[in-house]
C-alpha cells in the first residue's frame, strides 16, 4: 500500500513538472527575441573599454521593455564563438559582457548569421545586432546569408565602428537585403547610440508601427531603411 502511495506521488510530481515545463516554454515562446553580436577580435582592442561601456549603456537601453528577450554573443580567437543564454535581465548581459576580452583572430561573421538562422528556425528572432569593424570573409559569402535572412524574415540590425569604405558597403548591402538597418558605433555619441538600440527594441515588439509612435531621430534612421510593414 505504501508503495502504490508512493507511485501516486511520483506521479502526480511528474504531471506537475510537465505543467510546469509547458507553461514555460508557452510564455518563452511569447516573448520576442532579439540577438545581440559582438566582434572581439583584437582590431577592436584599442577602443574595446569605450565600446564596452557603450554597450553596457545600449543593453540598459532595453531595460522596460517587457515581453523582450536577449542573448549575448561574441567571437574571437581562432575559431571561437560562444553565446549567453536568452536572458531578460540587463544587468546580467552587463556583467557577461564585461568578462570578454578580445583576442586575436579572423571574423566569424558567415557563423554568427548561420547560427542567427539556426535559431530564427528553431523559434523566430525579431532582429540580429551586430557590433563590428572588420570583414575578413569573402564579402559575396556574408551578403548571400544575409539575404536567406531576409528571406526569412530575420533583420540585422548593422552597427560599424570605424570607416572602412568597404566594410560599410558591405554592412549596408546586408541591411537592405535582410530588410534591417545599418548606423555608425559612433564611440563620440553614446546618446545616439543608445537611442538607436532602444529604437530597434522597439522594432522587436512592435514593428514598424512602434517606430512611427516615437519622435526621436534615431527611429527616424531606421523608418527611412526598413521596409513598412
Amino acid at each position: 500500500m505504501g508503495g502504490t502511495l508512493k507511485t501516486t506521488n511520483s506521479s502526480n510530481e511528474i504531471s506537475a513538472f510537465i505543467k510546469q515545463h509547458k507553461t514555460i516554454s508557452k510564455v518563452v515562446k511569447q516573448q520576442q527575441r532579439l540577438l545581440f553580436v559582438i566582434d572581439a577580435t583584437a582590431s577592436r582592442q584599442p577602443t574595446w573599454d569605450l565600446a564596452c561601456s557603450l554597450t553596457h549603456s545600449l543593453l540598459h537601453a532595453t531595460d522596460g521593455l517587457k515581453g523582450l528577450t536577449l542573448k549575448l554573443c561574441f567571437y574571437r580567437g581562432f575559431e571561437e564563438f560562444r553565446q549567453t543564454d536568452w536572458l531578460t535581465d540587463a544587468d546580467i548581459l552587463s556583467r557577461k559582457m564585461s568578462s570578454v576580452r578580445c583576442a586575436g583572430g579572423q571574423t566569424q561573421i558567415r557563423k554568427t548569421l548561420r547560427h542567427a538562422l539556426s535559431e530564427h528556425q528553431s523559434s523566430p528572432i525579431r532582429g540580429l545586432i551586430f557590433i563590428g569593424d572588420a570583414i575578413e570573409e569573402p564579402p559575396h559569402e556574408i551578403i548571400d546569408l544575409a539575404g536567406q535572412c531576409g528571406l526569412r524574415k530575420l533583420p540585422l540590425f548593422l552597427f560599424q565602428e570605424g570607416h572602412n569604405l568597404g566594410v560599410e558597403d558591405t554592412f549596408q548591402h546586408m541591411a537592405r537585403v535582410s530588410s534591417g538597418a545599418y548606423a555608425r558605433f559612433d564611440l563620440g555619441a553614446p546618446g545616439r547610440l543608445r537611442d538607436l538600440l532602444s529604437a530597434v527594441a522597439a522594432y522587436a515588439q512592435g514593428g514598424y508601427t512602434a517606430l512611427t509612435q516615437r519622435r526621436d531621430d534615431a527611429a527616424l534612421t531606421l523608418l527611412e531603411q526598413l521596409p513598412k510593414s
